[in-house]
């Protein structure tokens, strides 16, 4: 089992940054594929980024690619997701996941644990 805490979202202007984290607890964390995914309201919850155990790989939407950095520190079982250039339609619910398999995955049905979620609200 692997429990997962986020933190760090909060209201920004456009344009602004953020960097949420996501505290994890339980065994092996560092065998785990770590995602972020988010949800609007009224929307299906969506794939934002990867990376895998090592923290060698990552896989990014193309809606945040060269805008958000996704990175892990197997040390201190947290995963980070740093978010610049925010934008209005960045605005919604993230959550990070865990996933035991080896292999980068973006579907959000392969992820196992799941955080409760820490809102970003991006004001234009």
């Amino acid at each position: 089992q692997v429990q997962l805490v986020e933190s760090g979202g909060g209201l920004v202007q456009a344009g602004g940054s953020l960097r949420l984290s996501c505290a994890a607890s339980g065994r092996a964390f560092s065998m785990y594929v770590m995602g972020w995914f988010r949800q609007a309201p009224g929307k299906e919850r969506e794939f934002v980024a990867a990376i895998s155990w090592s923290g060698g790989s990552t896989t990014y939407a193309d809606s945040v690619k060269g805008r958000f950095t996704i990175s892990r520190d197997n040390a201190k079982n947290t995963v980070y997701l740093q978010m610049n250039n925010l934008k209005p339609e960045d605005t919604a619910v993230y959550y990070c996941a865990a996933d035991p398999r080896v292999v980068m995955t973006k579907r959000k049905s392969d992820y196992d644990y799941w955080g409760q979620g820490t809102q970003v609200t991006v004001s234009s």
